[in-house]
């Protein structure tokens, strides 16, 4: 499977990317401010499963404890496709964007993302000293079973799934319903996000806190490519590596690697913990 736009324009875009967006985020000054509050769409979260360590039977991995103490998350690239005003499409400032169920489109939009179940649980810290970022807001997107991304591929150009943002509760925590994403050519399997200081700031768009991607074990991807409606990611995949990724190579995803429990039949829960 060849998605119909390629996601990477290339090693020169993206390291020009991170470039610009470093240099934003040394212009921001010392650090992420820390607002009150939590706002969520009308749909409550689904919670992730029971957290252990270590790996299960059946190409599953299960979450690490909730509080885990990080190191700031490495700044990564947002692609050509981030959708938040940076490169055409702005979804950030419209009515429906926050919302944990990214699976709908929303707006005049109805398209639906279809795949097997992945629940995104992201705890948002302090990595200076590793407290949680209550209310800061989180801004998530990622291609569909298809390769493709909402508001620019083909076929998918005039939908806004899979694309959503949740702000921070108490504990730093962020939950997102969605779909595993696809392999495309080029890339290992992936999910874009970006901080922003507060849900006020991530819908106007606003100054960027840290921009990055969460990286998905490669024994989970085999399990949900083996199943219909993913033509081609196991093929894609197995072209390229933790190690070979043009994103994730510097140091294998060491700090980007989600940790997921689940199975194809009742979906997959994947957590990482983000240092900010």
């Amino acid at each position: 499977m060849k998605p119909p736009h390629e996601h990477d324009l290339g090693l020169v875009h993206d390291l020009g990317t991170l470039r610009r967006r470093n240099v934003l985020r040394l212009l921001a000054g010392a650090g992420l401010a820390v607002v009150a509050g939590c706002a969520t769409d009308d749909s409550s979260s689904t919670p992730s499963a029971s957290p252990s360590t270590g790996s299960s039977p059946g190409g599953t991995s299960s979450p690490t404890t909730a509080g885990d103490c990080v190191d700031e998350i490495p700044a990564e690239t947002a692609g050509p496709f981030p959708g938040d005003g940076t490169n055409g499409p702005n979804v950030l400032t419209e009515s429906g964007i926050v919302r944990s169920d990214l699976t709908k489109s929303f707006g005049s939009a109805s398209g639906v993302a279809a795949g097997v179940p992945l629940t995104v649980e992201l705890i948002v810290q302090d990595a200076g000293n590793c407290t949680p970022l209550a209310g800061a807001a989180v801004y998530v997107w990622h291609c569909d079973a298809e390769g493709r991304y909402s508001l620019y591929s083909d076929g998918a150009e005039n939908e806004n799934y899979l694309r959503g943002v949740q702000a921070a509760d108490a504990s730093g925590k962020v939950t997102f319903r969605t779909i595993f994403p696809a392999a495309y050519d080029g890339r290992w399997p992936h999910i874009h996000f970006e901080v922003y200081a507060s849900l006020t700031e991530a819908t106007a768009a606003g100054k960027i806190s840290a921009t990055s991607q969460l990286a998905l074990p490669e024994d989970v991807c085999r399990a949900v490519y083996a199943t219909s409606g993913y033509d081609g990611s196991a093929e894609n995949m197995s072209r390229t590596s933790l190690e070979r990724d043009l994103v994730f190579r510097d140091d294998g995803a060491a700090r980007q690697l989600a940790t997921v429990g689940g199975n194809v039949q009742s979906g997959y829960q994947a957590r990482l913990t983000v240092g900010v």
